[in-house]
């Protein structure tokens, strides 16, 4: 499975942004799709996930603030994030929780003045 990720950027706080992550090569049907994101300093952490159906979860730190709509036709993954802070500021990866796992490149996100 590749995953491509894309939207990232510099943002002013209080800003949003939409990253998108694309999944190509799987040949089967992708349940759980997912954002995680690593600060400088700082060990990788859970975002937000999907699964097929719909059913998401939340890391607390972005809960209210952030969401992840799906494409089940385009097998792709977007996050939402609004009302942006500066300890948002991190690498975002897409993630597919599958066998070993697949992740994408990353892409940065910086919240900054």
């Amino acid at each position: 499975v590749q995953l491509q990720a894309s939207g990232g950027g510099l943002v002013q706080p209080g800003g949003s942004l939409r990253l998108s992550c694309a999944a190509s090569g799987s040949g089967f049907r992708i349940n759980v799709m997912g954002w995680y994101r690593q600060a400088p300093g700082k060990q990788r952490e859970l975002v937000a996930t999907i699964d097929y159906g719909g059913s998401t979860s939340y890391g607390d730190s972005v809960k209210g603030r952030i969401t992840i709509p799906r494409d089940n036709a385009k097998n792709t993954v977007y996050l939402q994030m609004n009302s942006l802070k500066p300890e948002d500021t991190a690498v975002y990866y897409c993630h597919v929780p599958f066998g070993m796992g697949y992740w994408g490149k990353g892409t940065l996100v910086t919240v900054s003045s």
